[in-house]
Order: C-alpha cells, then sequence, then structure tokens
C-alpha cells in the first residue's frame, strides 16, 4: 500500500475539508523511517522517566477497584485494518463493556464512534487520569513496539470501522497516533464524525516531522493547561 497513490475527485466532503477537488497520498520512505526513530527514541525515554508514575498509578487503581487490573487491553485497528492490542490505564468499571449497549441513547457522537462526556462507568480515579490524559501513557508500549506512532489518526475499535465508508477507511492508511489534530483540539467532544475524519485525511496528506512537532507540541501545551475536550 505504501507504493500507492490514493485519489478521490469530485467529493464535495473533501472540497471541504482541502479548498481542493482531490486527496492524494504518497509515500513517504524517508520521513517514515526518520519518524519511526523519532518514535522509538522518545517512546523509550518517557518510558523510563515516567516509570515511577506508572507504578503509582497502578497501584492506585488496584487500591481504588479491586475486582480489576490497572491495565486495560483493547483491540484496535493500525494501519491497513491490522488488528492490534492497546493499552491504557483502566479508567472504567471492570464490566464497562457490558454496560455500554444499556447506554446507547446517551451517546454524545454521531457516526459509528461511541463517546459520553460524564460517563457513569468511569471510576473517581479514572476521571483524573482521563482528564490529565494520564490513561494513555501505557501506549508509549504500542509506539515502542511499532503498533502506533507518537502522531497519527487515533487508533479506531475495529467495530466503528466496520461502520466505516470507502473515504474513512483513508485514516487507515498510516499508523495510528497518540496525538493527532482532533486530540488537541479543545472543543473535540463537538466536533463531528465528518470533520474528525477530514481532520485526519488532512494530516495524512500534509504529515511531516514539522507538522509532527508542532502537534506534539499543541499536545504538551494542552495537556499542561488542562484544555481537555472530554
Amino acid at each position: 500500500m505504501d507504493t500507492r497513490s490514493y485519489v478521490i475527485k469530485n467529493n464535495s466532503m473533501l472540497y471541504e475539508a482541502y479548498g481542493s477537488d482531490r486527496f492524494v497520498y504518497k509515500s513517504k520512505p524517508v520521513y517514515s523511517a526518520v519518524k519511526r526513530l523519532f518514535d522509538v527514541i522518545l517512546s523509550f525515554f518517557a518510558i523510563v522517566v515516567l516509570s515511577p508514575i506508572f507504578l503509582i498509578v497502578a497501584v492506585l487503581i488496584s487500591v481504588w477497584d479491586k475486582k480489576g487490573k490497572p491495565i486495560f487491553v483493547q483491540k484496535r485497528c493500525g494501519r491497513n485494518g491490522k488488528i492490534f492490542k492497546l493499552y491504557k490505564f483502566r479508567t472504567m468499571c471492570v464490566d464497562a463493556e457490558e454496560k455500554k449497549n444499556g447506554l446507547r441513547e446517551m451517546n454524545e457522537m454521531d457516526g459509528p464512534v461511541f463517546k459520553i462526556k460524564n460517563d457513569p462507568r468511569i471510576t473517581g480515579i479514572g476521571r483524573f487520569l482521563r482528564a490529565t490524559n494520564i490513561d494513555e501513557l501505557p501506549q508509549l508500549f504500542n509506539i515502542l513496539k511499532g503498533d502506533m506512532s507518537i502522531v497519527g489518526p487515533r487508533p479506531a475499535l475495529p467495530d466503528e470501522v466496520r461502520q466505516y465508508d470507502e473515504v474513512d477507511r483513508l485514516r487507515l492508511l498510516v499508523i495510528p497516533g497518540l496525538t493527532c489534530y482532533w486530540q488537541v483540539s479543545p472543543d473535540r467532544n463537538d466536533i463531528s464524525f465528518k470533520e474528525w475524519m477530514e481532520l485526519d485525511r488532512k494530516y495524512i496528506s500534509k504529515r511531516g516531522i514539522w507538522l509532527d512537532i508542532k502537534l506534539i507540541l499543541k499536545t504538551a501545551y494542552s495537556v499542561v493547561f488542562r484544555h481537555d475536550g472530554r
């Protein structure tokens, strides 16, 4: 898939997103190699430096709710739809998936995505972890393994991907990431699914080292100043 170009012409949705009537995906082998090296170095360094926080958070989660493990493992779709196991600090009750169907009518997102700002399944410590984005830190191991990158479209659930149309699937052309345009948007819960997908295609079309650095710095700023959209 890397060596091909994908062009969609005369699509009004893409026209609104880019001010153009086409979307083009091109292979960028040099950029991809540099990005992978950057991902490995930065994720390894972050894991070493943040290891005390990993330990403290794991203990706090275990003390708060002894019924489940501190790390939540979930199947997500990576590049080309390949399934991988994503790691997060557990922020919900152990039977959160079973309760999901009963909360469908409370979903605040359109499209296939399920999100509730004040999700009743979230534990007390889980709210803090989500507000500070600490719950995402275990994904540094996903980055080190190569399942994810620091910057890229957020990895989707397989059930969500099954509902994608042909245009939505374009976001699967690249390795998913820890942060992206949508992640740094202060009002991201108010962004429609269509706009979210447009932001991901915008990143794929313009992706490069300087854009990645810019998004990383924006992410750091939003975390420090608690500009969180959940």
